[in-house]
């Protein structure tokens, strides 16, 4: 196996451990809002309450992060793609000068670098955004229980 095989099965499994670990907390996210709604069916609409809706918000914001995550993981392979193809010379839109092809392989390089700083930037923020949501449906349990007892 050469050395370029096994970078490049090293880069899959990565890859995909990232989007499955995405997907996760898609779901975790997706289950923790069905969770909240079913816990409050049936309840009054008071201010107790409001620590499940900001928790239900959060879980909400998490899963638009985690949207947007894989979105800009898409956007950033396939602006690896292009770049690739205009360092081999095989773009369909290759331009016809070196210059124009140098300056669209700065253009792609920086669209690349966007959307994995973004990409990152949503990653980070859907699992911040998941645990706040938990930390805040916890407190209301807590709340809860505290104002049954007393």
């Amino acid at each position: 196996m050469s050395i370029e095989s096994a970078i490049s099965d090293l880069h899959k499994a990565h890859s995909q451990g990232q989007e499955k670990y995405t997907y996760f907390l898609l779901a975790a996210a997706g289950a923790a809002i069905g969770f909240a709604v079913q816990k409050t069916d049936g309840l009054s609409l008071t201010w107790w309450l409001l620590p499940v809706g900001i928790s239900t918000l959060l879980w909400g914001a998490s899963f638009y992060c985690g949207c947007k995550n894989l979105d800009r993981v898409s956007a950033a392979t396939s602006a690896n793609f292009n770049l690739l193809q205009l360092r081999n010379g095989s773009h369909p839109n290759q331009p016809p000068h070196i210059e124009s092809t140098e300056a669209a392989i700065r253009g792609v390089t920086t669209a690349l670098d966007t959307n994995i700083q973004n990409a990152h930037k949503y990653a980070v923020w859907q699992f911040r955004l998941l645990i706040l949501g938990a930390v805040m449906f916890v407190a209301w349990r807590v709340l809860e229980m505290l104002r049954v007892t007393l």
